[in-house]
Formats: C-alpha cells, structure tokens, sequence
C-alpha cells in the first residue's frame, strides 16, 4: 500500500479508513459523521480548521448525495429543508413523506397544506420561517425513522439550527420532539409549554399529519401556536 507523503493525502486516508470502520461497525473509535466532517473542513493548505461562520449552503453542500444510512437506496431526492436563512421560527418534522420526496421539498404534501395553514393563521408566510426534518430521505412506506437513520442526519439538523440561531423552535411530532430534548416522554406531556433545546425556546406540538387523523386536536396546537406568537410579540 501507497504511504501517504503529504498533509493532504494523510487527511484523505484517515477520512477512507475511518469511514471504512464505520461500514464495518467497528468499535472503540470515533468514526462518527462529525468526525468525518471534521477532516472534510480541515484547511487543506495550511491544516488549519476553517474559519468563519457556516452557511446552510455549506452544511447542504456537506451533507451531498448522502449515503450515510440506508435509506439512501430508496429515496429520489434529499430534503434538506427551506425558508429563511436568519428565521425568528423554525418548524421541524419528522421526514420526508411521497410528495416531500418527489419534489424535494419539506411538508408539501396534505400535511405540509396544514401546515401552511397554521403559519398563515399567525400571521406568517412560509418564506419567513424555516422549516425542514430530523431525516432528509423519506423511509420506505412512511414507516417511522430507525435510529440509525436519526443518528446519521441529527448533526446535520443540529447544525442548520446552530446557524439559522432562532428564538423558537417548533417540534412537530414525537419523532422530532424526543430527538431534540433527548427525551423519551410522549409528545401529550411535552406540548404546550416551552423547553429549552441549546438556548433556544422549544415549543412541542402534535404534527399536521396526526392533525389530519384528529381533528379534534386542533384546538390544542392552535394554543400551542399562540404561545409562539406571544413569544415572537406577533399580534393575537
């Protein structure tokens, strides 16, 4: 085997070696994807870390045509997420459903319309918030996300809130609410009053989609919404 020679090329085989013990599920060392990510930003001129702050272009760019878990194999596009970059409120779902994943876009589907619902009744547009998911690739038959899938995207969704820095947070759903507080407590304990997710005011609430099936819980989200406008000092 070819020894390295230079900074460079010892960079790229500590990046091929540790991803190869990841596929193998090595343990015992730090393979994680945010090692990865690590090497991947190390300057490769002068081996010093990058400056500057990042961009959601530069996590999507990272991110690329992700095979970091398996539901690669089955998905037509990523959806990594949109609105505004320097949002006040992010909404954060599960993943992509068929519609989502067709188009690569997040909650377009019947759910998404709800959605869209509800920002428009506080007196938002889409284009104001930022919404996207915990995973970007939508599971086979809109199953729940296994952990591994929520383990390979979470730095990515950890990082597009770090670099958006909201005042309010919007979990939508058990899947989203549980990642991000860590927590295992269903979403009926958690909704309804504000957590605290890296500084960052946390609001859980039922999804659209579960909305649909009941409508009934409508009257519940909507309260959960007008706490977030109070917050956001948006007018009732």
């Amino acid at each position: 085997m070819k020894q390295p020679q230079t900074l460079n090329e010892t960079l790229d085989a500590v990046k091929h070696t540790l991803q190869q013990m990841a596929q193998w599920g090595a343990a015992g060392f730090e393979c994680s994807t945010e090692s990865l990510a690590t090497i991947q930003r190390w300057d490769r001129s002068g081996g010093r870390l990058e400056s500057g702050p990042q961009t959601l272009h530069s996590i999507q760019t990272e991110l690329g045509v992700c095979r970091r878990c398996g539901l690669a194999g089955g998905r037509t596009h990523i959806v990594f997420g949109e609105g505004d970059p320097a949002a006040r409120l992010v909404f954060v779902g599960e993943g992509p459903g068929m519609e989502e994943d067709r188009s690569g876009r997040p909650f377009v589907g019947a759910a998404g319309q709800l959605l869209s619902k509800i920002i428009a009744a506080m007196a938002l547009r889409r284009d104001q918030v930022y919404i996207c998911n915990v995973i970007k690739c939508r599971p086979p038959n809109n199953r729940n996300p296994q952990l591994d899938e929520i383990n390979a995207c979470r730095p990515f969704l950890e990082r597009q809130l770090a670099t958006i820095s909201p005042e309010v947070v919007c979990t939508l759903g058990t899947f989203a609410t549980q990642t991000l507080l860590g927590t295992t407590a269903p979403i009926s304990r958690l909704r309804g009053r504000f957590h605290d997710y890296n500084g960052i005011r946390l609001m859980p609430t039922f999804h659209p989609a579960y909305l649909l099936r009941n409508p009934e819980r409508k009257r519940e989200v909507w309260e959960d919404m007008k706490k977030i406008m109070v917050l956001l000092g948006i007018p009732l």
